[in-house]
């Protein structure tokens, strides 16, 4: 370690000196020129928050409840790919950190460690506790595909989250002149085969994780597909990639069980709005009929207490915790982990927030401004 670590860009600095310039270019880029990228984390800037004073802060409650599970904090772990690029043990640390702080962890599909692997090294933690979610990509082999969920299903995950908004790999520019793929001693560990293990093939002057995505995924997904999945799984649906109101009312009627607001960490579709942006509009088309969580651009407590007063129950982060693994391995995710829940706590008391309900919603009374428009 090289100085203190204070806040999430400087683990994001030290993981810039320690990695491999192309697998730092991999985890940090975004589609094309990049401007979603940026404006997924400058979107936060756009709103204010107005506290409220002498409301008695000296105790925060953070605890929710997600899908029926109880964390200590509304602030989860994203699916990321391929974590042991990043740290030798990848997803297992990942997971060990996670059940440390007591919060959720969703797991790639693309991981670098097996479903049962990293459920076994979140249960032997000593920690608080951790629920593991498994992200899935539904496959042009559906059998495939169903076999992830039924593996997750048996060894304890609590929730499937499905990408909904990658039936082709957006142009990712770094990734496509560093020719991006895997080093040889690792692969996708939850597929069985070279070609789909991403472990081998010659994929020529292009990404060749985009050449996978188009060789393994399926790009006719439509909403019946999401009926087929919750027809074959008994645990609750949710959809990662809605960004409008129309979109969440659609998944709604479809019987998802929840709805994550996400633009894939802006690594899809280049111009599309921030997420924070189009939270309120899915909040407030689904009418409560099911919960709405956000991802994307979130680097600091305040971030997510903007967005849990906005009406998301939780927020998930993605690329922060790949720079704590790359930084100091499982230490490194949970130093991550306690520094954004401790600037949580500090913005809800700074704030006047205190909830005293427990493992419900961590409801927020705070203000927030953007231009002349306010939000409660």
């Amino acid at each position: 370690m090289s100085g203190q670590r204070v806040c999430v860009s400087d683990f994001e600095e030290e993981a810039r000196r320690v990695l491999p310039k192309a697998v730092y270019d991999y985890y940090r880029s975004g589609a094309d020129e990049q401007n979603t990228l940026a404006d997924n984390v400058t979107a936060f800037n756009r709103w204010y928050l107005v506290p409220r004073v002498l409301r008695d802060v000296s105790a925060v409650d953070l605890r929710v409840s997600v899908l029926g599970q109880k964390l200590s904090m509304p602030v989860c772990v994203a699916a990321t790919a391929m974590q042991r690029i990043a740290h030798p043990e990848g997803e297992t640390a990942t997971a060990r950190a996670c059940a440390a702080v007591g919060t959720g962890m969703m797991l790639s599909s693309w991981a670098t460690s097996t479903i049962e692997e990293v459920m076994s090294a979140m249960t032997a933690s000593l920690g608080a506790g951790g629920v593991l979610w498994l992200q899935l990509y539904i496959y042009k082999d559906r059998e495939l595909t169903l076999s992830l969920v039924r593996r997750a299903e048996e060894v304890g995950y609590k929730a499937i989250f499905v990408t909904v908004d990658t039936p082709y790999l957006g142009r990712r520019w770094d990734d496509m002149r560093n020719r991006f793929k895997l080093p040889p001693h690792l692969s996708l560990s939850n597929f069985s085969t070279a070609s789909l293990a991403f472990a081998e093939g010659n994929y020529g002057n292009d990404s060749g994780l985009a050449v996978y995505v188009a060789k393994a995924i399926d790009p006719t997904l439509c909403w019946d597909d999401i009926a087929w999945l919750k027809q074959h799984t008994r645990l609750p649906v949710i959809v990662k990639g809605i960004l409008n109101g129309e979109d969440a009312v659609q998944a709604v009627n479809y019987g998802v069980n929840g709805i994550l607001v996400s633009n894939h960490g802006a690594r899809q579709l280049d111009g599309v709005p921030a997420t924070l942006d189009v939270l309120e509009e899915v909040v407030q088309a689904v009418q409560g009929r099911c919960d709405v969580y956000m991802d994307g651009g979130v680097r600091r407590g305040t971030d997510v207490l903007k967005a849990l007063a906005l009406g998301a129950k939780a927020v998930f982060i993605g690329r922060p915790v790949l720079w704590g693994l790359a930084c100091q391995g499982e230490q490194g995710v949970i130093e991550l982990l306690e520094l954004l829940k401790e600037e949580l706590r500090l913005a809800m008391a700074l704030s006047g927030n205190t909830p005293t309900h427990t493992h419900t919603h961590t409801h927020t009374h705070t203000h927030i401004y953007t231009g002349t428009l306010q939000c409660v």
